[in-house]
């Protein structure tokens, strides 16, 4: 069992809490606080299950669309030297800067999920 899951599009991270003695996460990437724990790590998984379905069911029961992970958007901080340079890259390309920002982390990836084979 890793300390990573993933359930209907939602993802976690689990972790150890020292005070309670269990197993504990929140779903990731959503501004909604939905948090699970479990004392036995056979359950943890399933417990994240519940806490996925039993947000989705409360989103429908009070109408509210659930939030969905990572919208795509997102701000990045650069110096400002890196976003003249990008910026001119894009200008020369008739390309836009989330276009070769959105290429470059592509890149990224895919050497990562590479490098992790």
């Amino acid at each position: 069992m890793g300390n990573f899951f993933e359930y209907k599009g939602y993802h976690t991270r689990v972790e150890f809490d020292y005070d309670s003695l269990s197993l504990c996460g929140k779903i990731e990437g959503i501004s909604d606080l939905v948090v699970f724990e479990s004392p036995d790590a056979t359950k943890i998984e399933e417990e994240f299950h519940s806490a996925v379905d039993d947000y989705l069911a409360l989103c429908e029961e009070i109408g509210k669309a659930p939030e969905k992970e990572y919208k795509g958007i997102f701000n990045v901080r650069v110096s400002p030297e890196l976003h003249r340079s990008l910026s001119t890259i894009a200008f020369r390309r008739a390309e836009t800067l989330n276009s070769i920002v959105e290429t470059a982390l592509e890149r990224y990836v895919e050497q990562e999920n590479k490098d992790n084979q």
